[in-house]
Protein backbone atom coordinates (compact mmCIF):
# COMPACT_ATOMS: atom_id res chain seq x y z
CA UNK A 1 0.00 0.00 0.00
CA UNK A 2 2.79 2.56 1.14
CA UNK A 3 4.85 1.51 -2.09
CA UNK A 4 1.54 2.02 -4.26
CA UNK A 5 0.83 5.78 -2.76
CA UNK A 6 4.85 6.46 -2.78
CA UNK A 7 4.88 5.57 -6.32
CA UNK A 8 1.51 7.47 -7.83
CA UNK A 9 3.48 11.03 -5.61
CA UNK A 10 6.37 10.28 -7.19
CA UNK A 11 5.25 9.48 -10.66
CA UNK A 12 1.67 11.35 -11.18
CA UNK A 13 2.30 14.51 -8.68
CA UNK A 14 -0.31 12.85 -6.65
CA UNK A 15 -1.15 14.59 -2.85
CA UNK A 16 -2.73 12.32 -0.59
CA UNK A 17 -4.51 14.24 2.40
CA UNK A 18 -5.25 12.43 5.78
CA UNK A 19 -8.86 12.93 6.10
CA UNK A 20 -9.85 13.78 10.08
CA UNK A 21 -11.46 11.32 11.47
CA UNK A 22 -14.06 8.68 11.37
CA UNK A 23 -12.94 7.44 7.90
CA UNK A 24 -15.83 5.27 7.73
CA UNK A 25 -18.92 6.86 7.09
CA UNK A 26 -22.25 5.14 6.37
CA UNK A 27 -24.51 5.40 3.45
CA UNK A 28 -28.47 5.68 3.47
CA UNK A 29 -28.87 3.14 0.78
CA UNK A 30 -32.40 4.80 0.98
CA UNK A 31 -31.43 8.10 -0.72
CA UNK A 32 -29.76 6.10 -3.63
CA UNK A 33 -31.18 6.18 -7.15
CA UNK A 34 -30.79 4.99 -10.22
CA UNK A 35 -28.12 6.24 -12.11
CA UNK A 36 -25.58 7.15 -9.68
CA UNK A 37 -22.24 6.42 -9.46
CA UNK A 38 -20.19 4.37 -7.29
CA UNK A 39 -16.09 5.73 -7.30
CA UNK A 40 -13.23 3.40 -5.99
CA UNK A 41 -9.95 3.68 -5.61
CA UNK A 42 -7.93 0.56 -4.76
CA UNK A 43 -4.43 1.00 -3.36
CA UNK A 44 -3.75 -2.67 -1.58
CA UNK A 45 -2.84 -5.94 -2.41
CA UNK A 46 -3.02 -7.49 -6.13
CA UNK A 47 -5.77 -4.63 -7.17
CA UNK A 48 -4.11 -2.29 -5.56
CA UNK A 49 -0.90 -2.81 -7.46
CA UNK A 50 -3.16 -2.99 -10.66
CA UNK A 51 -4.75 0.22 -9.90
CA UNK A 52 -2.05 1.91 -9.58
CA UNK A 53 -0.57 1.08 -12.63
CA UNK A 54 -3.99 2.13 -14.35
CA UNK A 55 -4.19 5.58 -13.02
CA UNK A 56 -0.64 6.45 -13.82
CA UNK A 57 -1.16 5.13 -17.52
CA UNK A 58 -4.65 6.94 -17.41
CA UNK A 59 -4.36 10.46 -15.10
CA UNK A 60 -7.63 9.10 -13.43
CA UNK A 61 -7.31 9.06 -9.67
CA UNK A 62 -10.27 6.53 -9.28
CA UNK A 63 -9.37 2.93 -10.56
CA UNK A 64 -13.21 1.29 -10.59
CA UNK A 65 -16.24 2.48 -10.71
CA UNK A 66 -20.09 0.91 -10.71
CA UNK A 67 -23.58 2.41 -11.23
CA UNK A 68 -26.84 2.18 -8.75
CA UNK A 69 -29.81 0.91 -10.35
CA UNK A 70 -33.10 0.17 -8.53
CA UNK A 71 -35.57 -2.65 -9.82
CA UNK A 72 -39.15 -2.03 -10.66
CA UNK A 73 -40.67 -2.82 -6.55
CA UNK A 74 -37.55 -0.59 -5.23
CA UNK A 75 -34.73 -3.17 -4.69
CA UNK A 76 -31.41 -1.57 -5.32
CA UNK A 77 -28.66 -3.07 -7.22
CA UNK A 78 -25.30 -2.01 -8.66
CA UNK A 79 -23.70 -2.88 -12.29
CA UNK A 80 -20.20 -3.56 -12.15
CA UNK A 81 -17.77 -4.93 -14.41
CA UNK A 82 -14.45 -6.66 -12.83
CA UNK A 83 -16.26 -9.20 -9.84
CA UNK A 84 -14.57 -12.12 -9.30
CA UNK A 85 -17.53 -15.06 -9.62
CA UNK A 86 -17.17 -18.19 -7.83
CA UNK A 87 -14.83 -19.75 -11.01
CA UNK A 88 -12.38 -16.64 -10.27
CA UNK A 89 -13.02 -15.37 -13.50
CA UNK A 90 -13.63 -11.48 -13.73
CA UNK A 91 -16.95 -10.54 -15.51
CA UNK A 92 -19.92 -7.98 -15.35
CA UNK A 93 -22.26 -8.91 -12.51
CA UNK A 94 -25.51 -6.92 -11.06
CA UNK A 95 -25.49 -7.45 -7.70
CA UNK A 96 -28.03 -6.53 -4.86
CA UNK A 97 -26.81 -3.46 -2.62
CA UNK A 98 -26.41 -5.65 0.41
CA UNK A 99 -24.21 -8.07 -0.84
CA UNK A 100 -21.80 -5.65 -2.16
CA UNK A 101 -21.56 -2.92 0.15
CA UNK A 102 -20.75 -6.04 2.81
CA UNK A 103 -17.75 -7.27 0.00
CA UNK A 104 -16.20 -4.05 -0.16
CA UNK A 105 -16.41 -3.05 3.26
CA UNK A 106 -15.62 -6.44 5.22
CA UNK A 107 -14.51 -8.78 2.73
CA UNK A 108 -12.21 -6.39 -0.18
CA UNK A 109 -8.59 -6.55 1.25
CA UNK A 110 -7.46 -3.54 -1.57
CA UNK A 111 -8.60 -1.26 1.29
CA UNK A 112 -11.15 0.21 -1.20
CA UNK A 113 -12.20 4.05 -1.08
CA UNK A 114 -15.60 4.18 -2.05
CA UNK A 115 -17.41 7.90 -2.61
CA UNK A 116 -20.82 7.96 -3.72
CA UNK A 117 -21.69 10.67 -6.80
CA UNK A 118 -25.33 11.45 -7.12
CA UNK A 119 -26.44 12.28 -10.58
CA UNK A 120 -27.23 15.87 -11.21
CA UNK A 121 -31.00 16.82 -11.45
CA UNK A 122 -31.07 17.72 -14.87
CA UNK A 123 -29.06 13.77 -15.86
CA UNK A 124 -31.50 12.50 -13.37
CA UNK A 125 -34.48 13.93 -15.10
CA UNK A 126 -33.24 12.18 -18.89
CA UNK A 127 -31.84 9.01 -16.89
CA UNK A 128 -33.79 6.19 -18.64
CA UNK A 129 -33.93 3.74 -16.30
CA UNK A 130 -35.69 1.29 -18.35
CA UNK A 131 -33.10 0.96 -20.96
CA UNK A 132 -30.52 1.09 -18.57
CA UNK A 133 -31.92 -2.38 -17.20
CA UNK A 134 -31.74 -3.73 -20.80
CA UNK A 135 -28.54 -3.14 -20.86
CA UNK A 136 -27.17 -4.29 -17.47
CA UNK A 137 -29.41 -7.74 -18.18
CA UNK A 138 -27.92 -7.97 -21.49
CA UNK A 139 -24.24 -7.26 -19.99
CA UNK A 140 -24.46 -9.70 -16.95
CA UNK A 141 -22.75 -12.50 -16.60
CA UNK A 142 -20.18 -11.58 -19.61
CA UNK A 143 -16.98 -11.24 -19.59
CA UNK A 144 -14.66 -8.03 -18.52
CA UNK A 145 -14.05 -6.25 -21.35
CA UNK A 146 -9.80 -6.55 -20.46
CA UNK A 147 -9.60 -6.21 -24.66
CA UNK A 148 -11.13 -2.10 -24.30
CA UNK A 149 -9.35 -1.42 -21.00
CA UNK A 150 -5.69 -2.39 -22.46
CA UNK A 151 -6.21 -0.57 -25.49
CA UNK A 152 -7.28 2.10 -24.80
CA UNK A 153 -3.83 2.19 -23.31
CA UNK A 154 -1.87 1.09 -26.05
CA UNK A 155 -3.76 1.13 -29.28
CA UNK A 156 -2.02 4.81 -30.39
CA UNK A 157 1.05 5.36 -32.88
CA UNK A 158 2.87 7.01 -30.62
CA UNK A 159 3.35 9.21 -26.97
CA UNK A 160 0.57 6.83 -25.72
CA UNK A 161 3.08 5.58 -22.15
CA UNK A 162 4.06 7.79 -19.28
CA UNK A 163 7.97 7.76 -19.47
CA UNK A 164 10.06 6.27 -18.80
CA UNK A 165 7.87 3.42 -20.43
CA UNK A 166 7.67 3.07 -24.06
CA UNK A 167 5.87 0.35 -27.00
CA UNK A 168 10.12 -2.01 -26.52
CA UNK A 169 9.07 -2.07 -22.91
CA UNK A 170 5.72 -2.93 -23.14
CA UNK A 171 6.28 -5.37 -26.05
CA UNK A 172 9.16 -7.40 -23.41
CA UNK A 173 6.65 -7.34 -21.18
CA UNK A 174 4.13 -8.94 -22.63
CA UNK A 175 6.05 -11.43 -23.93
CA UNK A 176 8.05 -12.02 -20.36
CA UNK A 177 4.36 -12.78 -19.02
CA UNK A 178 3.14 -14.84 -21.64
CA UNK A 179 5.69 -17.25 -20.42
CA UNK A 180 4.89 -16.59 -16.48
CA UNK A 181 1.52 -16.32 -16.54
CA UNK A 182 0.07 -17.09 -19.69
CA UNK A 183 -3.71 -18.16 -18.28
CA UNK A 184 -3.89 -14.54 -17.12
CA UNK A 185 -1.84 -12.96 -19.75
CA UNK A 186 -4.81 -14.50 -22.08
CA UNK A 187 -7.33 -12.66 -20.31
CA UNK A 188 -4.93 -9.46 -20.23
CA UNK A 189 -3.99 -9.04 -23.80
CA UNK A 190 -4.65 -12.15 -26.04
CA UNK A 191 -8.54 -11.19 -25.99
CA UNK A 192 -7.85 -7.52 -26.54
CA UNK A 193 -5.61 -8.65 -29.76
CA UNK A 194 -7.39 -11.19 -31.53
CA UNK A 195 -10.10 -8.39 -30.92
CA UNK A 196 -7.93 -5.54 -32.55
CA UNK A 197 -7.15 -7.76 -35.90
CA UNK A 198 -10.32 -9.67 -36.33
CA UNK A 199 -8.24 -13.13 -34.74
CA UNK A 200 -8.71 -16.03 -32.68
CA UNK A 201 -6.63 -18.52 -30.94
CA UNK A 202 -3.88 -17.85 -27.72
Amino acid sequence: ENANLAFLKKHMGATFEERPKPWVSELNPDDIQSGDFLVLSKIRGRWGGFETLEKWVTGAYAGHTAVCLRDSEGKLWVGESGHENEEGEDIIAVLPWEEWWEFETTKDDSNPQIALLPLRQDLRAKFNETAAWIYAEKMNGKPYGYHNMIFSWIDTISNNYPPPLDAHVVASVMTVWNKLQPDYAASMWTEALNKRLGTKGS
